[in-house]
């Protein structure tokens, strides 16, 4: 063996050696990872902020509504209108007269994933409406889109 190759064989090995400690071993590694809960946001997803109406109950005199909304409601921000349909969504938003429409009623509501009526939803309110409907509000209670709305008619759980 040349004096000049020992050095290059050392080289050699070391190089081998730190390419099998690179690659590891062949046992799966666990990896920790955090358990971070998926938390809504509240901003309007692209197609927009809409609640789904799943159930309604009777609950004293009054209804108790089960939705779904696509956002994390909160009163300070995006949130929830309850209404009668003797008004519609644009009258159910602060702007209301810029809209050309009279002001109506509603409550708004972050309440999730049930609300029961009350105030201005009251069932003693609904003159001679029986199908609430629900639409997205903002900060100021503007309706954010007034072609999202959904209703249900809760006539059934009316008292006669």
């Amino acid at each position: 063996m040349a004096k000049n190759s020992l050095p290059w064989i050392v080289v050699a090995a070391c190089v081998s050696a730190l390419s099998l400690a690179a690659c590891g071993s062949d046992e799966p590694s666990e990896v920790a990872v955090p358990d971070t809960p998926t938390v809504a946001s509240n901003a309007c997803p692209v197609d927009g902020c809409a609640i789904k109406i799943l159930d309604a109950a009777r609950e004293g005199d009054e209804i108790a509504l089960t939705w779904e909304p696509n956002f994390l409601p909160d009163v300070s921000k995006n949130h929830i209108h309850v209404y009668w349909d003797k008004y519609d969504a644009d009258q159910v938003s602060s702007d209301a007269e810029a809209r050309g429409v009279s002001q109506g009623e509603w409550v708004p509501t972050a309440e999730v994933p049930t609300y029961v009526t009350g105030s201005a939803v009251s069932v003693d309110n609904r003159g001679a409406s029986t199908t609430l409907c629900v639409t997205a509000g903002d900060r100021n209670h503007v309706v954010i889109d007034a072609s999202i709305v959904d209703c249900l008619d809760v006539s059934d759980l009316l008292r006669r």
